[in-house]
């Protein structure tokens, strides 16, 4: 697989014209201490643009070349990559989950069904307006994240599975014939799997089906909120 996705372009109309033209133009801060473009220079561009209709000749020209501008994405797939294509993918969305957990450069909203009970609305305390969010809005959103993120990291490592199981096994095979009788090796008709005198393998399966439902939790929420990761 290769993968090349370019930088999103940037519209370069008739406001970032003025201020390139006017680069040497201090900047003002409004009434919260934001910078902002000084107003003589946005009214420059605003001019440029055509005013409120904006169908400056400039305008179209700067439209007409946006609509010639492509962002740069190649993406060639071999056919390894179709092997275990899960796998694959993991590799990919990881970093990228775990890239969103670092910027979090905005919060959706959750459902209360996907979160423990101490991260529901229902356990926040009451806002003070219907608009507000409550005290768990963003925590319910790191678990979620925690979880699918957990899950992509168990499907490129399944090593946690180690934690379950201890010992070693000791195979030996017995000669039965079709109604499962043992017989001599000679007669035998198939051959019976059992645990020999020295295997010491034990595993707990009931743990491990816990983890494997927390993991195919994890892809769920992956792909309910699939569409909450534009930001």
């Amino acid at each position: 697989m290769k993968v090349y996705i370019g930088k999103y372009k940037n519209f370069i109309g008739p406001f970032q014209i003025a201020e390139f033209l006017c680069f040497w133009a201090k900047r003002e801060k409004d009434e919260y201490g934001y910078e902002h473009t000084a107003d003589w220079v946005h009214n420059f561009g605003e001019w440029l643009s055509g005013g409120e209709k904006e169908d400056s000749w400039l305008m179209k020209l700067c439209l007409w070349i946006e609509n010639k501008r492509k962002r740069k994405i190649k993406v060639k797939i071999h056919d390894y990559d179709l092997w275990s294509m899960d796998h694959t993918l993991a590799y990919i969305i990881l970093p990228m989950l775990k890239k969103v957990k670092e910027n979090k450069q905005g919060i959706p909203f959750t459902d209360d069904e996907d979160v423990p009970e101490e991260l529901r609305s229902t356990s926040a305390p009451s806002k003070e307006n219907d608009y507000d969010t409550d005290d768990n809005f963003e925590r319910r959103w790191e678990y979620i994240l925690d979880e699918i993120i957990f899950a992509f990291e168990c499907e490129l490592d399944d090593s946690w599975e180690d934690a379950f199981s201890s010992g070693k096994h000791d195979t030996k095979w017995i000669p039965v014939d079709i109604n499962g009788n043992e017989v001599p090796e000679e007669e035998a008709k198939l051959y019976q799997m059992c645990k020999g005198e020295n295997d010491t393998y034990t595993c707990d399966y009931e743990g491990m089906k816990v983890v494997h439902e927390r993991i195919h939790n994890g892809f769920k929420l992956f792909g309910k909120y699939y569409q909450s990761f534009w930001t």
